[in-house]
């Protein structure tokens, strides 16, 4: 066992029996390093990486690689889930000099943490044009130690110009109309109107994006902005991506149609999609979003709930095939030998129609994933959900794909508000009551009495790392969706602890915003990027959260300090819109107030409640909700609102101004929908 063996990072632990003498992120690897007078091995993966197993496998496992390794490099292992800022500062250099980036990230290093030489996955051979992984240790060695004086002047070069790049945004305003129209002409011109989704292959699930969309639509009755949602969401749900029989998505299709998945399922992807099919059911009453949806929700609870009550990271793509072989889509494909052994021919011949099971297959060695093509109504119901239930049943008894069980804030976070808001539009107690349980965790564990955030924990314990600006923007959305959905007021005060937190830690002069804390550990540059990647920015998702707390408690350093930060949008959004599409659905509600509902009355009444949820399926951008008995104080939204003659009553305001209050659902409704 190496030093990995005390991490409580399952990847870190994945590498602990390993022969490489591994060392996690720490002071004490880069003094050894100095000691020895060697470079700096950084590893960077995480633990549902399918490539991050082969290099493990055919790498880190051999014991000529890591002898090699042993003597010439201190080896550190990162997991970039429980390090975001780490991955982010050598990605960006990794990019920076080889045009593309991924996992395993691989960069050698000064004692001084300063990158010279960079790569992703390298292989145990030659192969594709791409040097062996020894070769590069051999190739790296050599030039350490005949040219060291160049490798330190290479080093300290990309150093420099990483310090060079910044975002200067002080002083920019929000988006308006204008630049809104603009994104959406933009995506319009990348969208796939054959295939959804946007681009080719591989093809991820655009959830900020689509979030976006559905604000635009509901502001601006924008029909174009919807059919790339009911598009996109249809294709996906139809798709290989989805998971047919257990639900929930997997990470990316490798194809431009949906067909094969890379197989891991992320927490932060599903708790993405699940919320934004519950937002186009809620604007379309679509029974496929609906369906998809509860689905996703269900599937997150199922599969991905700890035993603390919190939610765990990641699925893995690869298990055991049944034969000893470690094999990626294993447990989800099908053959038409498989479907008979479980269903008996004349189901098996009803199921591969329905799901796309072929003899040539879609997949690897003649397996099929199972798609939904569009044969509802052709094909008895009540059979077909027989016939699911009887392979999801075989399907438990394979051998399951590892789990990721470490907490990370952020995306419980993104679980947080998904799981309250889809359990509240379909009348779902208890996925409101597992968005809360994970909340508690968090509030207990991750917060731990602080104003300040531990990035993951793991078995009910905190992780040593601090969390990062996402940690703080999508906890802090969590717990905003779960003080409207609940009532409960205290969500909404740990959300503001969260926020002041942003305002001054993560904070710059200009109104920009850092991904790492002011007095966070020092890196070779300050991680700061307004983009989304696999999750909204935590710049853009704080400006989201700062803007919905203002709203609901009047606080004007919160909406200023979202203004600003929304400054970024106004300068990407016509021409990166697929990359800022959570900064774009920020400034719909922005643009559109955002709108602020107080519900007033007892919720043991069945009025005060039919207002409320009126309340909660307003689909006008932003909009925020609270409710409470009148002369509630718990959330200022609701100060000095009396009921109305004796009856619960809701208030709408806008713009600083508010309409007079209503009794009726349906009144409530409409004003929700005027632009």
């Amino acid at each position: 066992m190496n030093r990995l063996a005390e991490s409580q990072s399952p990847y870190l632990l994945q590498h602990a029996e390993n022969p490489v003498d591994w060392w996690p992120w720490s002071t004490e690897a880069f003094e050894e390093a100095r000691r020895r007078g060697v470079p700096v091995l950084l590893s960077v993966g995480y633990s549902s990486c399918h490539w991050c197993h082969v290099m493990a496998h055919e790498s880190f496992e051999d014991e000529a690689t890591a002898a090699l390794l042993n003597e010439n490099f201190v080896s550190v292992k990162v997991d970039r889930e429980e390090r975001p800022d780490v991955d982010a500062v050598y990605m960006e250099a990794v990019q920076a000099a080889t045009g593309h980036g991924g996992w395993p990230m691989t960069v050698f290093l000064t004692p001084d943490a300063e990158p010279f030489y960079f790569g992703t996955y390298f292989p145990p051979a030659p192969r594709h044009g791409m040097p062996s992984f020894s070769q590069v240790l051999e190739g790296v060695k050599s030039a350490w130690a005949d040219r060291r004086e160049e490798v330190g002047e290479v080093a300290g070069k990309i150093v420099r110009d990483l310090a060079g790049r910044s975002l200067a945004v002080g002083g920019a305003q929000p988006p308006e109309r204008e630049d809104l129209l603009a994104a959406l002409m933009q995506l319009t011109r990348e969208f796939d109107a054959t295939r959804g989704g946007f681009a080719g292959a591989p093809k991820f699930p655009p959830s900020m994006v689509l979030e976006f969309l559905l604000r635009h639509h509901a502001r601006t009755d924008s029909e174009g902005a919807l059919q790339m949602v009911t598009a996109t969401c249809e294709a996906m749900a139809r798709g290989g991506i989805y998971d047919q029989l257990g639900g929930g998505f997997a990470r990316y299709s490798v194809d431009a149609e949906w067909v094969v998945p890379h197989f891991e399922k992320m927490l932060y992807d599903n708790a993405l999609l699940c919320r934004v099919y519950a937002h186009l059911w809620r604007a379309t009453g679509s029974g496929l979003a609906r369906r998809i949806a509860l689905e996703t929700a269900d599937f997150m609870v199922r599969e991905l709930r700890t035993d603390q009550l919190g939610f765990a990271s990641a699925l893995d793509a690869d298990s055991d095939d049944g034969s000893g072989r470690h094999v990626e889509g294993a447990y989800y494909v099908w053959t038409p030998e498989q479907l008979a052994e479980v269903l008996g021919e004349k189901d098996a011949q009803v199921a591969a129609e329905y799901f796309g099971v072929t003899e040539e297959g879609t997949f690897e060695e003649g397996a099929s994933v199972l798609q939904l093509p569009d044969t509802d109504g052709l094909l008895d119901a009540d059979r077909i959900a027989g016939i699911k239930e009887r392979l999801l049943a075989a399907r438990e008894e394979r051998p399951r794909p590892g789990r990721d069980d470490k907490v990370v804030a952020a995306w419980n976070g993104l679980a947080i508000a998904a799981l309250a808001e889809t359990g509240a539009y379909f009348d779902r107690p208890d996925l409101v009551q597992a968005a809360t349980d994970a909340a508690d965790l968090l509030v207990r564990v991750h917060m731990d009495g602080r104003a300040r955030l531990h990035r993951t924990s793991r078995d009910g314990i905190p992780g040593t790392n601090s969390g990062v600006l996402e940690d703080y923007a999508d906890v802090s959305e969590g717990f905003l969706a779960l003080a409207q959905v609940t009532g409960e007021g205290v969500w909404a005060d740990f959300a503001g602890l969260l926020l002041d937190t942003v305002l001054v830690h993560f904070r710059g002069e200009d109104g920009s915003l850092y991904d790492t804390a002011d007095d966070a550990e020092t890196l070779i540059r300050r991680p700061q990027d307004p983009t989304d990647n696999a999750t909204p920015s935590g710049w853009t998702a704080a400006a989201g959260a700062l803007l919905s707390y203002a709203a609901l408690t009047g606080s004007s350093p919160h909406r200023e300090a979202a203004e600003q930060a929304l400054g970024i949008v106004k300068a990407l959004s016509g021409r990166a819109p697929r990359f800022i599409g959570w900064g774009l659905a920020a400034a719909e509600a922005l643009l559109d107030g955002p709108r602020e509902v107080a519900v007033v009355g007892s919720y043991d009444d069945e009025a005060t409640r039919e207002l409320h949820r009126t309340a909660l399926l307003g689909t006008a951008p932003g909009t925020v909700v609270a409710v409470g008995e009148p002369g509630s104080e718990e959330v200022p939204l609701l100060k000095d609102r009396p009921l109305l003659d004796g009856r619960p009553a809701a208030y709408v305001c806008r713009d600083f101004t508010c309409e007079r209050p209503t009794a009726d659902p349906g009144e409530l409704a409409e004003r929700l929908k005027q632009h």
